[in-house]
Parts: structure tokens; sequence; C-alpha cells
């Protein structure tokens, strides 16, 4: 029997929303691409302290690289660890982009009132007690962000396929949130959202 089967909860978060939930030290996250090339925006709080989170700067200047492997460790803002990478069938994902969020999608595309990885991390995490903050950094999985020789930053379509997942340790007790990311204007989602499924197993 596998982790994944042992306790096994599993949701399927429909695309363009979010949901967030507690985990305990010791659950196995998988979060999976269900259709292929679908951006999913994760966050992560230490449960007792909203001011300890996951940091991908800081998780970049630990690893001294923005590819993440497996058996690597995502860090908090305070240099802790919070998660480990146990599997990952892309190994193509995004440390650089902040959550998309309506000012965004109004300064770019000329659309107001655009659903947003901001907004649903929001009201994912509010029953869960944690408050907006300014602006969400999120770990991106299976976004794929490239840059050239002058520093030229482009989003293109996921490598990621139907099927395809990151699974992940939690290291201490966690409040997390995952937004299946709702831009169709530019490749980020291939121009097109699909949901995506969220598996968590408490191994104890």
């Amino acid at each position: 029997m596998s982790s994944l089967q042992k306790n096994k909860q599993s949701y399927v978060i429909p695309a363009k929303t979010g949901y967030g939930l507690v985990v305990s030290k010791g659950s196995i996250l998988r979060v999976t691409d269900l259709e292929g090339q679908q951006v999913v925006d994760f966050v992560a709080f230490d449960t007792d302290d909203m001011n300890h989170r996951l940091d991908p700067g800081v998780t970049m200047d630990v690893l001294r690289t923005c590819r993440i492997k497996p058996g690597q460790t995502l860090y908090s803002n305070r240099y802790k660890p919070l998660l480990t990478i146990i599997k990952d069938t892309v190994g193509a994902h995004d440390f650089f982009n902040s959550a998309c969020r309506p000012e965004m999608y109004e300064l770019l595309y000329g659309k107001i009132n655009h659903a947003s990885c901001y907004q649903n991390l929001n009201e994912a995490l509010g029953p869960l007690g944690i408050m907006p903050p300014n602006q969400h950094y999120p770990f991106n999985l299976f976004m794929k962000t490239t840059m050239d020789e002058s520093g030229n930053i482009a989003v293109m379509t996921p490598d990621s396929r139907a099927g395809d997942y990151v699974e992940m340790e939690a290291l201490q007790d966690l409040t997390i949130a995952i937004s299946a990311c709702p831009c169709e204007e530019s490749a980020c989602n291939g121009y097109h959202c699909t949901p995506v499924q969220l598996d968590v197993s408490n191994v104890k």
C-alpha cells in the first residue's frame, strides 16, 4: 500500500477556483494536472503563525536554483524547511511570478474584475484564519517560465500532460491553498483552464 492509499482524501478543484485546508506534519500532498497544461498556484503557511510562510525567493536562495528536484526542500521566509518534494513527473515549475490578480488583467488585457489566483487563494484561506496578504508569492506548479540571455522573461505553454503530478511531504503542520489559475489570455494555461486534483494522505 502506497502512502497515498493510506487515509487518503481527494479533492477535485474546478477550473478557475481554489481550495484550502489544514494538513498535519508528515502528510503527503499530491497535486495532479488532470487534463494537462494547467498551472496551479500553491501557498503554505505555518498553521500557528500566518507570518511564517512558504517563500519561493528564499527557496531559490538556499538551493541556488530555480529548478527544484525530488529530495529537495521548499523553505519559508524564515529559512525553515516546510515541504520536501518526493516525486515530480514534470520538472518545470515557476518560482518567479506572483499570483495573478484583477489589476494585472486590467493592465495587461483590459479586462475588469477578472477571476484571479490572488482572490481564489484569499477565499480558500479566509475560513482557515489566514487574512489576505498584500500579495501571494506561490510555488507555481506546472508553470513554464523561460529567460533568454538578455534577461527577457516569457511564460510558455506548460509541459505537463494529463495525469502529471507533484508530490510533497509536509514537514510541519501547515495551512495550504491551491488555485487552478484562471488565465486564458496567455500561454500560461495553454489558453484553456481546466480542473486539478489534490490528494492528501495523513501517514501518521
